[in-house]
């Protein structure tokens, strides 16, 4: 691993960089490998998720939506009952408080994921209304 110096500090480099930056050639054929490299993560990604989640549409965002939005409030509702009446909750409270909160965390992330593979194309994206009808339909 290299390191490079950037204004007054150091920054840690942890991958190749060409010692010759100035032939253009080099630069050239770099930049064509790191497409090449780039493609290859792209299509993989495409082929795997394509064949794990099949199409995005609205119901598919919907439901997922839905579901962060329930266990968000399971959470919260959970954490105002068990500190009602300005009372500490207890252990065994705040163990379900913290479950329901990885839950609607695992799935806002998860959410959020779904958004990015459709962004990045790694999924198609069929437009549909909440009914799952397609528009026009």
């Amino acid at each position: 691993m290299s390191s490079r110096m950037t204004n007054s500090r150091r920054a840690l480099v942890d991958h190749f960089e060409p010692d010759d930056l100035t032939d253009p050639k080099a630069q050239k054929q770099l930049r064509g490998q790191l497409e090449q490299i780039d493609y290859t993560a792209y299509a993989a990604n495409k082929e795997v998720l394509a064949a794990a989640i099949g199409r995005a549409d609205a119901m598919k965002f919907a439901h997922l939506g839905l579901a962060a939005a329930q266990a968000r409030g399971r959470w919260a509702s959970l954490a105002l009952a068990a500190t009602e009446g300005g009372r500490s909750p207890s252990a065994q409270q705040i163990e379900e408080i913290q479950r329901l909160r990885m839950a609607y965390e695992e799935l806002s992330e998860a959410y959020g994921a779904l958004r990015r593979m459709v962004e990045r194309g790694y999924l198609s994206y069929a437009a549909s209304d909440v009914s799952g009808r397609p528009p026009g339909g």
